[in-house]
C-alpha cells in the first residue's frame, strides 16, 4: 500500500465521521433553537473546544508554524494577543452573554439580542447586522472552501474543484441537517485532533532534532535573533499583533457559542478547558515551526513553502497512516470554521432577515427547514465565489475579523455593561466601524502602519458612547431587563 493510499484512507475515516455525527444531531434536532442554538444545552468542554475549533482555522497549523518558520519568535505576538483576547473573552463576554440573551425574549442571534435589548422598534439594528454577517460570512465561507480544494489539490494531487466539492459537499451535509447541534459536536472532534496533532509533531520531532540544547543550538545557528520575541519589531508593530485579541468581542460564530452553553456557572470549566487547549494548541505550532528549522538545518535541506512545515514533519515523522492524520488536523481545521460560519449565516438569513422583513407565523418544523435551505443557498453561492479558484477571494479573509471586531465588539462590550446604550448608538457605532476597518484595510500605507482594528475598535466605541448619550431616553422596560440579568447573573455564579 502507498504512502498516499494509507493518508487517503486515514482522510475517508475522518470524513465519514463528520457525517455520522450530523446524522446523529439531525435526530436530535426538533425546533428552531434546537437547530441554531443547540437548545442551549451545550456542556463546558463543547462550548470549549466548539469554540476554539471554529476559531483557529488553518491559521493554527499553517500560518502559524510558517511565519515563526521563516522569522522566528518575533512572529509569535499575534498568538499571544490572541490568547489574552480569548480569555477576557469567557471573563467579560461569557457569562453576561448567556444571561442577556435568554431576559431579552430569548434570543437566539447577535442580531435578535441586539434589537430586544435595546428595544429597537424600527428593526434597523437587526436588519443591518443581519446584512453585515450575511455579506462578510458568505465570502469567509467562500474562502474556506477555496482552501479546501487547494487542500486536496496540494496533499494528494487531485483537481481542485473535486477537491472542493467534497469538502463542500461534507461540510454541507453535516450542518445542513444537523445544525448547530453538529456543528459543535463535530467541532470537538476536530478540535482534539488538532490538538493530537500539534503535541505529537513537535514531541517526536526533538528526538530527531537531537534533544532540546541540540534543537536550540541548531536555531540559533540559522540565526541567533530566533528566539528573540522582540527582534526587529516596531511598537506599532508588536501593538498590532497584540490587537488581533480586540477582534474576539465581535465575531458572531465564536460568542454564540456563550449563548448556547447549559449555564453560567459552566463558563469557568468551559474557560478553563478552552484556554488549556489554546494554549497548548499554540505552543504545539510555535514548537513545530522551531523543530522545523532545527531538523533542516541539520539535514541542509530546504522547504519550498514554510506554510507546509507542518504537513512535511508529520509525513516524515510518522507512519503514512498517522500522518494521514496530521492531514485531517488541517481540515479539520479549515471543516470547523466553514461550518461555523454557516450555520451563523443561516440563522442571520433566517432570524434576522426573513423574520424582521416578512412577518410571519409560521410553525418551527418550517423555520428548520427554512434554515436548512439557507444553508444550501448561502453554500452554493459560496461554492460559486470558490469555483475559479480567485485568490482575490481570500484577502476578503484578512479584514474580516477587524471587520467584525470592530463593527459588532464595542457594541457587545456596552450592551453587557452599560444601561445608557441605545439602538442609535449601537447602529451607528456599528456602521462606522465597519467603514473604518474597510477604508483602513484598503490603504496600503495605513494598513502597514497600525492593524485596521484597532482605529475601527476606537471609533465604534466613541460613536457608540456619544450618540447613544445624545438619543438616551430612560426606558423602564430596559431597566427591568437590565437589573434582572444581573440578579440572575449574581444567583447563578
Amino acid at each position: 500500500m502507498t504512502n498516499e493510499i494509507y493518508q487517503l484512507l486515514a482522510i475517508i475515516i475522518y470524513m465519514v465521521g463528520m457525517v455520522w455525527i450530523g446524522w446523529y444531531a439531525y435526530k436530535r434536532t426538533s425546533n428552531l433553537t434546537d437547530y441554531m442554538l443547540g437548545g442551549r444545552g451545550l456542556g463546558p468542554a463543547v462550548t470549549a473546544l466548539s469554540a476554539g475549533a471554529a476559531d483557529m482555522s488553518g491559521w493554527l497549523l499553517m500560518g502559524l508554524p510558517g511565519a515563526i518558520f521563516v522569522s522566528g519568535l518575533a512572529e509569535a505576538w499575534i498568538a499571544v494577543g490572541l490568547t489574552v483576547g480569548a480569555y477576557l473573552n469567557y471573563v467579560l463576554v461569557a457569562p453576561r452573554l448567556r444571561v442577556f440573551t435568554q431576559v431579552s425574549k430569548d434570543s437566539i442571534t447577535i442580531p435578535s439580542y441586539l434589537e430586544n435589548r435595546l428595544k429597537d422598534k424600527s428593526r434597523l439594528l437587526r436588519i443591518a447586522s443581519g446584512s453585515i454577517i450575511l455579506i462578510f460570512f458568505t465570502f469567509y465561507v467562500s474562502s474556506g472552501m477555496v482552501a479546501g480544494g487547494k487542500f486536496f489539490f496540494s496533499s494528494f494531487g487531485l483537481n481542485y474543484h473535486l477537491g472542493l466539492l467534497i469538502v463542500s459537499g461534507v461540510v454541507i451535509f453535516y450542518t445542513l441537517f444537523g445544525g448547530f447541534l453538529a456543528v459543535s459536536y463535530t467541532d470537538v472532534v476536530q478540535g482534539l485532533i488538532m490538538f493530537i496533532a500539534l503535541i505529537l509533531v513537535p514531541i517526536v520531532g526533538v528526538f530527531f532534532t537531537g534533544g532540546l540544547s541540540e534543537t536550540a543550538m541548531s536555531i540559533r545557528e540559522v540565526n541567533p535573533q530566533m528566539m528573540n520575541l522582540v527582534s526587529g519589531g516596531s511598537f506599532l508593530g508588536v501593538l498590532s499583533a497584540i490587537a488581533w485579541g480586540l477582534g474576539y468581542f465581535g465575531q458572531p460564530h465564536i460568542i454564540v457559542r456563550f449563548m448556547a452553553i447549559t449555564s453560567v456557572k459552566e463558563v469557568k470549566s468551559a474557560r478553563r478547558i478552552g484556554i488549556g487547549w489554546m494554549l497548548l494548541c499554540i505552543i504545539g505550532a510555535i514548537a513545530t515551526a522551531l523543530i522545523g528549522i532545527a531538523y533542516y538545518q541539520q539535514t541542509n535541506g530546504k522547504l519550498a513553502d514554510p506554510e507546509t512545515v507542518f504537513i512535511v514533519l508529520g509525513q516524515i515523522f510518522f507512519h503514512p497512516f498517522i500522518a494521514g492524520i496530521m492531514l485531517a488536523a488541517i481540515l479539520a481545521a479549515i471543516m470547523s470554521t466553514i461550518s461555523s460560519q454557516l450555520i451563523v449565516t443561516s440563522s442571520a438569513l433566517i432570524e434576522d432577515l426573513y423574520k424582521a422583513v416578512i412577518k410571519t407565523d409560521a410553525s418551527d418544523k418550517r423555520y428548520v427547514f427554512l434554515g436548512r435551505m439557507a444553508v444550501l443557498i448561502v453554500s452554493i453561492f459560496a461554492m460559486a465565489l470558490a469555483w475559479p479558484n480567485n485568490e482575490s477571494i481570500l484577502k476578503i479573509v484578512s479584514f474580516a475579523w477587524a471587520g467584525f471586531g470592530a463593527s459588532f465588539g464595542p457594541v457587545i462590550l456596552l450592551s453587557l455593561y452599560w444601561r445608557k446604550i441605545t439602538a442609535a448608538g449601537a447602529l451607528w457605532g456599528m456602521i462606522t466601524g465597519a467603514i473604518t476597518v474597510l477604508i483602513w484595510g484598503n490603504i496600503k500605507l495605513l494598513t502597514d502602519t497600525l492593524y485596521e482594528i484597532i482605529p475601527g475598535f476606537l471609533i465604534c466605541w466613541i460613536v457608540t458612547y456619544v450618540v447613544s448619550l445624545a438619543t438616551y431616553r430612560q426606558n423602564a422596560e430596559m431597566d427591568k431587563e437590565f437589573t434582572e440579568a444581573i440578579e440572575v447573573l449574581n444567583n447563578e455564579r
